[in-house]
């Protein structure tokens, strides 16, 4: 007969109620302090500034709908529907706590979610300044245009995003199989 051993992975350690709520806290100060930054030293249609060569620029636009400007005009809906959905996550993970890395990817979308609430329900549009000149190569490589600007906030949804999904494929192999 084949004894399965529990590990620590069969049982990961649930993540402090706490930990998303200042994980989340954390991601939309620093989300907010780089917008607020990007808005008074950067201009609109200026060329872009490098931060790091090849890699990173500062360009400022502005985005009135979701990703890729989907639902441009919309910035008021999107941005309560953002704001109940990045609460919605959090107080989730509060009353319910989660596994550690389920804690950390979710706390990352729903930063993202509540940072670009912010600017849409304040501005009636979402800040964004990071320009890729790398991604937009690939993107122009497949005939699909310039990589969109983007900010921390899109970085985070993004990021948890596909974390979320490698977890989750990581989670079904790691089940014993008998």
């Amino acid at each position: 007969m084949l004894r399965v051993v529990p590990t620590l992975i069969d049982h990961p350690r649930r993540a402090p109620a706490w930990l998303p709520l200042v994980l989340a806290a954390l991601l939309i100060v620093a989300d907010q302090a780089l917008k607020a930054w990007a808005l008074a030293n950067l201009q609109e249609n200026a060329p872009a500034q490098p931060f790091i060569p090849g890699l990173i620029d500062w360009v400022l636009t502005f985005n009135t709908g979701a990703a890729w400007s989907m639902f441009s005009g919309s910035a008021a809906p999107l941005a309560l529907g953002r704001l109940l959905i990045g609460l919605g996550i959090l107080v989730y993970l509060f009353i319910r706590p989660q596994p550690r890395l389920l804690s950390v990817t979710l706390s990352m979308i729903a930063a993202g979610a509540i940072g670009n609430a912010i600017d849409g329900l304040r501005q009636g549009k979402v800040t964004d300044m990071i320009h890729s000149p790398v991604l937009s190569s690939v993107t122009q490589a497949l005939n699909a245009g310039n990589f969109p600007i983007f900010n921390i906030a899109d970085s985070c949804v993004v990021l948890g995003t596909i974390l979320l999904i490698v977890a989750s494929f990581l989670g079904d192999r790691r089940k014993p199989r008998i």
